[in-house]
């Protein structure tokens, strides 16, 4: 009954401590850079392609969407896409906007040196029995792998002098820890990943929109008027609606080529946080049994 007693709170004490704790952080980048990058696209389409100096025959009168005629050059005559011109230049900036914030995080949780080589020097520290310098090399390391390491070499080297648990329950304890670290670490690494894909998915259909958009006032135009002018105006008309595929088109490849090397990237990574888990028990496993 002694021995009963006392085993039971250590379990429980072991169970319960953890030196994982929950990161706090905002991710308002997700709902602010869309909205300010849809934004920036009209402003670009409005006063940049469409300033006034690009045209030929330009609507002064300004407004929301100026009439202008004329378009003196390639990048000008984009203007003349339409309306959906300027949402298809705020998700390519938007792609851009996360492209960017995804890469510097990736790279930060990437740590500072090859997380092969950082795996095998825990192995040779944690071979000597030096839990301590161990540590101090995820410290060095830092990043994803480098923080999960670290809380489950603190669970290891408590686990070495605990004495009310046996060896399946220390593993049980030391997995667990590294478990509740990656839990906080994968999320971060996802975060955001999802409007690439959506993006990738979304950009070709607007830009398909805006096509047929601009093919329905093409050959209205063509309707209301005749003779080789109607024609000439109609080949106008579809080379402007065109501009909205090539920007919607465009904008997917972009964000299915960096959603793919940000998911290859991050995959690298958990694998690294997995065999960190691995080499953690399996090295308690044949050393304190």
């Amino acid at each position: 009954m002694a021995d009963s007693n006392t085993t039971a709170p250590s379990t429980i004490k072991a169970a319960a401590t953890t030196s994982v704790q929950a990161k706090k952080s905002t991710n308002n980048i997700s709902w602010i850079a869309p909205i300010i990058c849809i934004v920036a696209g009209y402003v670009i389409w409005r006063y940049v392609i469409g300033s006034a100096s690009n045209f030929t025959n330009p609507d002064l009168s300004g407004g929301f969407w100026p009439q202008h005629q004329g378009p003196k050059t390639s990048f000008s005559r984009m203007y003349q896409g339409g309306i959906i011109v300027p949402i298809l230049i705020g998700l390519f900036l938007t792609v851009v906007t996360f492209v960017i914030e995804r890469l510097l995080t990736v790279a930060k949780a990437s740590g500072r040196g090859s997380n092969a080589e950082f795996v095998r020097k825990v192995q040779f520290y944690l071979a000597d029995k030096k839990v301590d310098a161990a540590i101090a090399e995820c410290d060095k390391q830092k990043g994803s792998v480098g923080n999960v390491m670290k809380a489950g070499l603190r669970k290891y080297k408590q686990m070495i002098s605990e004495q009310g648990l046996d060896t399946d329950q220390k593993l049980l304890a030391i997995q667990k820890e590294v478990e509740e670290a990656t839990a906080l670490e994968l999320p971060m690494l996802e975060k955001n990943l999802v409007f690439l894909s959506t993006i990738a998915s979304v950009a070709t259909l607007i830009g398909l929109l805006g096509t047929v958009l601009g093919m329905i006032r093409a050959f209205a135009n063509l309707g209301s008027s005749g003779g080789s002018e109607a024609t000439r105006e109609l080949s106008i008309g579809i080379s402007e609606a065109l501009y909205n595929t090539a920007l919607g088109i465009g904008t997917s490849a972009i964000s299915i080529i960096m959603y793919n090397v940000f998911t290859t990237k991050i995959d690298g990574i958990t694998y690294a946080i997995d065999e960190s888990g691995f080499t953690l028990t399996q090295s308690f496993a044949s050393m304190y049994k």
